[in-house]
């Protein structure tokens, strides 16, 4: 009779699931996926600007002004040209001189997609000073 109530109190064990340490597990689980995780940061557009508030006097001669309007329409210098023809006009000019300066200007309803596609046309060229000018 002993050797029942033995089996009879094995076989009746309790179905618990112990959860004491579920809450450690759960932390040590966010932790890890914390440090492990990486995000990816955009990095934008990669240029060198100068302090906010630095002016100098430049000759119009070393100036070469392009303007996007809200159409995407591209002004060099007052004559309109296709972004196809942009690379080879900046790059004969930067040939024809060598200390000009780009100054970029796009409209404030120009589409963003227009106005990167022109500054990418410009950096190909390998033209190294590039002014960003603000809309009025």
């Amino acid at each position: 009779m002993a050797g029942k109530r033995a089996l009879a109190r094995r076989n009746k064990s309790n179905p618990e699931i112990p959860t004491s340490s579920m809450a450690d597990i759960a932390f040590l689980l966010i932790v890890f996926f914390l440090v492990t995780t990486t995000m990816n940061q955009d990095k934008g557009i990669g240029m060198q600007l100068p302090p906010a508030g630095e002016q100098k006097k430049i000759q119009k001669k070393n100036i070469c002004n392009i303007w996007i309007n809200a159409v995407g329409q591209i002004l060099i210098n007052l004559e309109e040209i296709s972004l196809n023809q942009l690379r080879a006009d900046v790059e004969r000019r930067l040939e024809e001189n060598d200390k000009l300066i780009i100054s970029l200007k796009a409209d404030e309803e120009t589409p963003y997609t227009d106005f990167i596609d022109v500054l990418d046309e410009i950096k190909l060229t390998g033209a190294a000073r590039i002014s960003l000018a603000s809309p009025e």
